[in-house]
């Protein structure tokens, strides 16, 4: 995958680590050493920021020997990537290019559990990324092979309750005034409860946003909408994991809307380093 982190923020990365260098390392190891440095993966994972990881060597003077690239499928002791170089450079960049790759990692392989688990249906996240990491947060979510439900507010029609709330026109009118003012987009409803799905769907609404709502109540939604001739999709938004996601799938959600991979622990690697 491309890197999506330019130069100037990957420096920065390892500026915010080492301000005014790497006391320990320049106190201990002669400027004249040489080693490489191996990364693995401890634990099964979803590769990610590998290319950002290895950029932060390559700044910094190391050459690269071998890049596993993101998105890969790993298992325990497989190789994510090795450098060689100055010693000292190798040992000051190592715990930034390490976390990187950790991190980003937990959120993809988070991301492939939902989508084993869709059973084929899109799995889509949410813009709801930790502060500042957002470009990261997307291509993690990528290689896990799951989508983004959206980018931002800028490119995308969402409409919550907290807007209907200074509008009164009619549910009808409301989505036909969207299509008339940004044709090219696909205006989706959040809803809460079994009787606001219903009444959004026969008033014309392509897709409706379920949040929180149980599988028995996707059930009874997706029964209504297939008997009444309509084709409003369901997106299932709040509660779903890995663990229940088959729940949700098997009730009629036609794509799943997750947060979920966002918060996922980071998956370690084993970092080995050889003097040469």
């Amino acid at each position: 995958m491309d890197r999506v982190l330019s130069d100037e923020s990957i420096l920065q990365l390892l500026h915010d680590d080492a301000p005014w260098g790497d006391l320990t390392t320049s106190l201990l190891i002669p400027a004249t050493a040489s080693a490489r440095v191996e990364f693995r993966a401890r634990f099964p994972m979803t590769l990610c920021a590998t290319e950002e990881s290895a950029r932060m060597f390559e700044l910094k003077g190391a050459s690269l020997d071998f890049l596993q690239p993101s998105g890969s499928q790993l298992a325990p002791g497989d190789p994510i990537l090795s450098a060689s170089g100055s010693a000292q450079t190798l040992l000051t960049v190592w715990k930034s290019a390490q976390v990187i790759v950790e991190w980003a990692s937990g959120i993809a392989s988070a991301a492939r559990a939902m989508v084993d688990g869709a059973q084929g249906i899109p799995v889509a996240c949410t813009r709801k990324q930790v502060p500042g990491t957002k470009a990261l947060s997307i291509k993690a979510v990528h290689a896990g092979g799951a989508v983004m439900h959206r980018l931002g507010v800028s490119e995308s029609i969402l409409v919550f309750a907290e807007h209907r709330q200074f509008f009164h026109t009619c549910s009808g009118k409301t989505l036909f005034q969207l299509k008339q003012r940004a044709p090219e987009h696909r205006a989706i409803v959040e809803v809460h409860d079994i009787e606001d799905a219903i009444h959004w769907a026969q008033s014309g609404a392509e897709i409706l946003q379920l949040d929180k709502f149980s599988p028995t109540d996707i059930r009874l939604c997706k029964t209504h909408i297939e008997k009444a001739g309509l084709a409003t999709r369901l997106g299932i938004a709040g509660g779903v994991n890995p663990g229940n996601i088959h729940e949700f799938v098997a009730a009629g959600a036609d794509f799943i809307v997750t947060s979920w991979p966002y918060y996922a622990s980071p998956k370690d690697v084993q970092v080995n380093f050889i003097a040469q």
